[in-house]
């Protein structure tokens, strides 16, 4: 009787029982009759353990994605970083090589590259991000690959950021791209969103919010209600997702 090698992978983070990741990949596997390949959640509630993860099942565990709030803080476990990676200063895919070596890659700035470019007209040059974490990493550097100046927004004032109490019309007359890359409105707290001036959307504007459940957001239905055109998240992960798989089987 053959023997199935059994390939596990996972998603690390922390109040990741909504993973879109585990669902995905769950699915895929099935669909696709992949043998022996299961997905789990690694839920730590710090990351301080995570190596244990790995030491215990270092032979079956071969790749892993990364969410909140790890993107950053996982890179000091690892052996080695892609150059994009290494750039945008943040991982969301981690893949075990056949020596047991982790390498870390970013797939955020991807997915979420693939899912803007068919929203973009010749008249979005600038982008806000909302959110200084470990995903907006990701956006700004496939806002640089796109060509797209770029703005933070945080509570904290640092390089090429703002304040939320400096945003006003005249912010949204010459930033026709808002992207939140905080949690703010993820279910169950559906009715929060980012604390901006809606009022100054219009139909020139892309809203697009990297959350994906609810699938409109509280920030995506005020967009629209001026006019703007939306995109919520579930696309970015697919792709990702999709890269991610990509790279654990390359």
């Amino acid at each position: 009787m053959e023997t199935i090698n059994k390939k596990r992978f996972g998603l690390l983070g922390k109040n990741i029982s909504y993973s879109f990741s585990r669902g995905y990949f769950t699915e895929k596997f099935k669909t696709g009759n992949f043998e022996g390949c299961s997905y789990e959640n690694f839920d730590l509630p710090d990351i301080t353990t995570f190596p244990n993860i790995i030491n215990d099942n270092n032979e079956e565990i071969k790749g892993i994605n990364v969410t909140i709030p790890y993107k950053e803080l996982v890179i000091q476990y690892l052996d080695k970083l892609s150059k994009k990676a290494a750039k945008i200063g943040a991982v969301n895919t981690i893949k075990i090589t056949k020596k047991g070596k982790l390498k870390g890659y970013n797939t955020d700035y991807y997915g979420f590259k693939k899912s803007l470019q068919p929203l973009l007209q010749p008249h979005h040059k600038k982008a806000l991000i909302l959110g200084t974490g470990g995903a907006s990493k990701g956006v700004a550097f496939a806002l640089g690959e796109l060509g797209i100046a770029y703005t933070f927004v945080s509570r904290n004032l640092k390089e090429n950021t703002i304040n939320y109490s400096q945003l006003n019309e005249e912010t949204f007359k010459h930033y026709h791209i808002i992207i939140n890359c905080t949690p703010v409105g993820t279910s169950p707290d559906i009715d929060a969103c980012p604390a901006i001036p809606y009022d100054f959307f219009t139909q020139q504007h892309i809203a697009y919010d990297l959350i994906y459940n609810p699938a409109e957001t509280t920030f995506l239905q005020k967009a629209k209600a001026k006019g703007a055109q939306i995109k919520n998240g579930l696309r970015m992960l697919e792709l990702q997702a999709e890269k991610s798989w990509e790279i654990w089987n390359k």
